[in-house]
This record gives structure tokens, sequence and C-alpha cells, in this order.
């Protein structure tokens, strides 16, 4: 294992379906994107706290996967236990199977990074006691969170990937990316552009607190040690681990806690 520390709106409308669950309570929402002109799902998990408190919470966006939904992370993880337990809102939005989580050239109804920062985050904070934010994800929700972190100075104050999908020329074939941005052969700057592994230079906010984390045996272990070693030439503070694991959701499952403690943590902390 490897474990390194260093130092360390247009409107929108909405339907709500209220669901009281033991140790917290979700929501589940359709809310309207005037940037895609549709309706996209998103689920919040709060604590018993917020409901029985006027406390502002820290709250975490957890992005889910190639070919998921806004439904992935609380079918395979309690959510509402670990509310409780980091005392943090839990914002899990849809990304559509494919998105990964930028606006894309070719597609208008696939605009995500707009969606999620001009008008998911905005509506966050109206409706909600909302303090710092941070994001999360995993593969194509991995890239997605750094990816909106890193072009987004100062929206978050804490990013972590699990075994993120950080450079999307890993393959130019799979994962439909090109039906986002074109075809590799094409359009290659917006591949370079596009990957996470080439934006270290973007990062200009000191205290955006960096965690990323890939199993050993995953497909994406180079794309993340690439990061890694760009991260450290930059001189960029980042947290980064590898363990025992193949890209998988035991690997996710048995690793969120790390992700979550690291960002109750930082996003806790007044630096």
């Amino acid at each position: 294992m490897i474990n390194s520390l260093y130092n360390f709106f247009s409107p929108i409308c909405i339907w709500i379906f209220p669901i009281s669950l033991i140790g917290g309570s979700t929501f589940d929402y359709l809310v309207y994107s005037s940037s895609m002109d549709k309706d996209v799902d998103v689920k919040i998990i709060v604590p018993n706290s917020y409901v029985s408190s006027n406390y502002i919470f820290h709250t975490v966006l957890l992005l889910h996967g190639y070919g998921g939904n806004h439904e992935d992370w609380s079918k395979n993880v309690d959510l509402e236990e670990k509310v409780d337990q980091y005392q943090l809102l839990i914002v899990c939005p849809d990304g559509s199977k494919n998105s990964w989580y930028l606006d894309s050239p070719v597609e208008k109804k696939s605009q995500y990074e707009t969606f999620i920062i001009q008008e998911l985050i905005p509506w966050l904070k109206e409706y909600y006691r909302i303090a710092r934010l941070g994001i999360t994800g995993l593969s194509m929700g991995g890239h997605g969170s750094l990816y909106l972190a890193f072009r987004n100075q100062g929206v978050f104050h804490a990013v972590s990937s699990l075994s993120g999908g950080v450079d999307l020329t890993y393959s130019t074939v799979k994962w439909e990316i090109a039906n986002k941005i074109g075809n590799y052969e094409q359009y290659p700057q917006r591949w370079e552009e596009n990957s996470v592994v080439n934006m270290v230079s973007l990062i200009e906010n000191k205290n955006l607190n960096i965690f990323i984390d890939c199993g050993i045996n995953d497909f994406f272990i180079d794309c993340n040690r690439s990061l890694h070693k760009n991260l450290l030439i930059a001189g960029v503070n980042h947290h980064y681990t590898e363990k025992k694991g193949i890209h998988n959701w035991d690997y996710w499952i048995n690793n969120i806690d790390d992700h979550l403690q690291f960002l109750s943590l930082h996003l806790s902390i007044d630096d």
C-alpha cells in the first residue's frame, strides 16, 4: 500500500418526494435544468439533527460512475447512517450514464458542469442550510469530482476521487466519451483538455483539500499515478493512497468511509 500525505440563475422547478428513514431522511427531487431543458433526478440525504435544529451543515456531492444513476450509492451504501455518523448532507445528482460531468460540445442535453455549478448548487443554497461544499465520486464520478473542483476554484473546499478515470485518453473507444466530445482522431485537443490528469495548472486555491484513491489492481491505477506525479511536480498539497483492490463495488463500499472522513474533517477546518 502507498499512503502519501502532502500537508495534509435560471428558475428551477422541483417535485419533492420525501421518504422518512431511520438514521436520516431522504428526499428525491426532479430539478429542472434550463441549460439542458430537462428534469434531472437529485437525491438528498439529511441527518436527523438537520431536521431537529436550525444549524447549517457541510454538504458533500456524491457522484456515480459510468452506466449508473443517482440511486447507485444509496443502493449499495447506507447513506442514512453515514449522514448521521459524519453530520453531513449528502447530495447525489444524476449525471446520466455517460456525461463524464462535463459540458458536451456535441450534445445540447448533456451540460452537466453547467447544471451542477450554476443551477444545482445555487438551488441547494437557497433551499437548504448549507455551509461548505465537498465533492467526491467513483470512476466517471471520480473524474467528475476532480474535474468540477479543479475547473471551478472556490466552489468546493475539499474534493476526493475513488478509482477515478482521470485520463479520458486511457480508452478512446470505451464508455461513450466520443459521443460527448467527438472522436479522438478528429478532436484530440478536446480529449486532452478535458482530462483531469492535465488540469493541475488550474489549481490556484491552496485551500482546496485533495484526496485521490485507487486500487492497485484497478485498470485506472496508472492514470491516477500520473495525476499524483503531476501534482507532486506542481507542488500541490494532496493526499494519495493505493490499496489492494480492483474497479468494483467491493472496493468503493470498503473505502467510502475514508473519503467521508477526509471531507468531513477538511470541511470543518478553518484554513
